[in-house]
């Protein structure tokens, strides 16, 4: 399992080396606290657009709160490679937009931070996966609107 862009490991990479699962992350800011947090998954410190991992590596990639800060330009490529990465039948879970927009929240959360956003709308996003992988007939990808 890749968890891309794993920020400190909690919940997510935890829980699923928790449940037995090799779990791999590669978020670029966190992995020293991730892998104090979860000493049992490995974390790599690699840019999730260059990142490169043999064809049908994991059986699902999941990447929470990550996609939608990667430049809109390099989205297409990345997604064509994690599908690559995924064994027949694998799943990814994403967070990814619902309509397209790009900018920065200058207040984010009200913490004086700025945040930057780059995201397509939902049908863009699933156009962006290569036919059957992962297999959006079947539940691969689905979207869900608030």
């Amino acid at each position: 399992m890749l968890d891309l862009g794993c920020g400190s490991g909690v919940p997510v990479a935890r829980s699923l080396a928790d449940a037995g699962y090799r779990v791999t992350g590669i978020s670029e800011v966190q992995v020293r606290r991730a892998r104090e947090r979860v000493p049992q998954a490995e974390f790599i410190q690699v840019d999730a657009t260059a990142a490169s991992f043999d064809d049908a590596s994991f059986d699902a990639v999941v990447s929470l709160y990550a996609l939608i800060h990667v430049p809109l330009s390099e989205q297409p490529l990345l997604l064509h490679k994690v599908a690559a990465w995924l064994r027949p039948g694998g799943w990814l879970v994403a967070t990814t937009g619902h309509r397209a927009w790009a900018g920065v929240d200058e207040n984010w959360l009200g913490g004086g931070v700025p945040m930057w956003w780059s995201h397509a709308d939902a049908a863009t996003n699933r156009a962006w996966l290569p036919p059957g992988r992962p297999d959006r007939r079947t539940g691969g990808v689905r979207t869900r609107r608030r």
